[in-house]
Formats: structure tokens, sequence, C-alpha cells
């Protein structure tokens, strides 16, 4: 067995995705991923995973490029000759899977999130859905990470063909086990793991971070994440100043979240739209309380008053309604929200359950 999976950023494939590329190495299946180049790529050839180099852009419009992608993977799968293919985020879902039904190669479509143009009514979100149905009508099937995304894109008529929902990627239970609670003596600290991008809730983070400090000296706010660099002149300016000021700590594009996730008292992720959130199930695996935007992809990771509390996107006063709260709680009962938060994802969200969806759905699409 050949499987070829398709994505758009190694590290994200290597963090989220790795058990699932070890278990295909551990049946003996020959595993090959088509990714761009960046220095992450390293981590999942260290796998034992062959890697192929396809460059686009993963953020980009330009059809010509996109064009090119396509072509790209129709040669892929000439050269290649795969018993199946895998694709993640939306150009390899779009482009990769119209190659798969043209070359009437057998494909699974894993919609990890609808992304903003698909969220907003307009001419780009309506082009999306048209090419969307095309790619995926003839999927063996189209996975879900959230009851949300799903409804929205079978309504569009994305997917009716066959469909599955899954617990997002999961988490590894046993690289993100249980941490004993911090001591509060130096304060209360919030962290926040996202990318440096609107649509990630940055700005809220932000002027809820300045609002809560001058309350609350006892409150401290870190942030860990890279920039995208159309963003990075917005945002840069006013991380270095916050910084100066010792209201956010920032820490860039690190390796060892769970460390500071574990040091950490709440996690906050305030995101305007997700598949599911990986951050939020890390950070109630190593039992932390958390807050979050009540959108789908996250609020399915919590608990409402019980392992954290939600907040209304995009409104940086609902987050620091939300902050307040839980900062109005006593040591304990911020402890025993952790507690319920790993209990949550045990019983919901471990990983080896994908693994298994995986290789049910795999196994029907190959001995059709």
């Amino acid at each position: 067995m050949k499987i070829l999976i398709l994505c758009n950023y190694a590290n994200g494939l290597y963090l989220f995705r790795k058990e699932i590329l070890e278990a295909f190495l551990e049946k003996g299946y020959e595993t090959v991923v088509a990714v761009p180049p960046d220095e992450n790529c390293g981590k999942i050839g260290d796998l034992g995973v062959r890697l192929i180099h396809t460059a686009f852009e993963r953020r980009g419009n330009n059809p010509i490029h996109d064009g090119k992608l396509f072509l790209r993977y129709l040669r892929l799968l000439k050269e290649e000759k795969p018993d199946v293919v895998l694709t993640y985020t939306i150009k390899p879902n779009l482009y990769g899977g119209l190659a798969c039904r043209i070359r009437k190669v057998p494909y699974l479509i894993n919609i990890t999130g609808l992304g903003t143009a698909l969220e907003q009514p307009g001419l780009l979100g309506s082009i999306l859905l048209i090419f969307y149905r095309i790619a995926a009508k003839k999927a063996s099937c189209v996975f879900f990470q959230n009851e949300g995304n799903r409804n929205f894109m079978l309504e569009k008529k994305v997917g009716l063909k066959k469909d599955r929902l899954l617990p997002g990627s999961g988490v590894n239970l046993k690289e993100h086990p249980f941490v004993p609670y911090p001591p509060e003596d130096e304060g209360i600290i919030f962290l926040a793991v996202l990318r440096i991008m609107k649509d990630k809730g940055i700005e809220e983070y932000l002027e809820a971070a300045q609002k809560i400090t001058e309350e609350y000296p006892n409150a401290q706010f870190y942030l860990v994440g890279e920039y995208e660099e159309e963003t990075r002149a917005r945002y840069e300016p006013m991380l270095e100043e916050l910084s100066a000021k010792e209201i956010i700590r920032y820490f860039g594009h690190i390796d060892n979240v769970p460390e500071v996730m574990a040091g950490s008292h709440v996690i906050v992720h305030p995101s305007y739209h997700e598949g599911l959130s990986n951050v939020l199930l890390e950070a109630a695996a190593c039992g932390r309380a958390v807050l979050a935007s009540d959108v789908p992809g996250c609020r399915e990771t919590l608990k409402q008053g019980e392992s954290g509390f939600l907040f209304a996107p995009k409104d940086a006063e609902s987050l620091v309604k939300a902050i307040r709260t839980i900062l109005g709680l006593t040591k304990e009962q911020r402890k025993e929200m952790g507690v319920m938060g790993r209990r949550h994802v045990e019983g919901i969200f471990d990983r080896n359950k994908v693994i298994e969806a995986y290789f049910e759905e795999i196994q029907k699409a190959v001995n059709k």
C-alpha cells in the first residue's frame, strides 16, 4: 500500500498528525508526503516518511500559481501511482482532490476549518464552495472536525456522498500528560498560543491584557506564536511596545510549548474560527483551565463553567469579562477546572480514535 499525503505545512502535519504517519509506517505502508519546503520538513523525514517538496503559496490567490500547483499534483499522481491520497487544508483539498478525481485515485479530504473566505459571504466564498463541491464529489470520505463546519458544508452540498466527523486531530495523551497545577505565588499567568494574525484574535488578546493588568497587578500575559509575513508590519510594533511595558511576554515561535503551557495557569484562545483547536485540547490534556471563543471548533473542547469559560468572538470586552470571572475564583477552583478538562479530553479526544477512523476509511476506499 502506498499512501500519498498532500498538505500545506510540515510543522502542522508533524505536531498534530505524527502518530498517523507512524501508524502507517508500522503497518508497512509506503508513506509519501508532498509539502512546501521549510525548516520543519526534517522532522517528518526523520520518521521514515519520503518527502516531495511541492512549493506553493499557502495564502495567495494567484490563479497562475494555483494552476501550476494543480498541474504539479496531476504529475505527482501519475509518477507516484498511490493507492490512496489524503489531503489537508484548503489548497491541497481543492487542487489535490480535483487531480485525484481526474486520475481516478481514491482520496480522502480533511476539512480542518472553513477559513474567513467561506465564513463570510462574498464572491470568493461562493467560488470556493463551487470548487469544493467539484473537488469533494468523488472523495471516498470527507472528514470534518466539528459539527458546525459539517452542517455548513453539507447544507452547501459539499461532502454529501460520504462524510465523517472526527474529534479534530485528537490529542496524544501520553505526550501531553497531566501536569500538576503550578503555584500562584508570583502571579496568575494567562497564555495564548496562536499565529500572529487578526483571525486568531490577537487584537482582542492584546487589548484584554492591557485592561486586565491595570486592574489586577498579579495577572501576567504570555504569548507564543509566529508572525504571518503579511501581518508582521502591523503587529510587531504593538508587541514590541507592550513587551517594553511588561504587559506581554512574547516568546515568538518555540518548540517547547508544552513546557510553557505547564507553567501557566489559564490558556486563552480568542480565535474567530477553527476546525478544532489543538491548542485547547493540549491545554486541557495538561490540566489547565481554558478561556475560548464561542465558535465551532473551540466550544467542543471545554465544558462551560466546569473546565473553562466561553466568550464572544471578536469582542475584547467579552474576553475581559471572562478573565475577570476566572480571576474571581479561588486557586482550588481554577485547579479543579484543569482536572475537569483532562477528564473531558480523555473521554472524547484521544488521538488513537482519529487513527482508527483513518484506517477504517482507507480500507473502504481501496477495497471499492
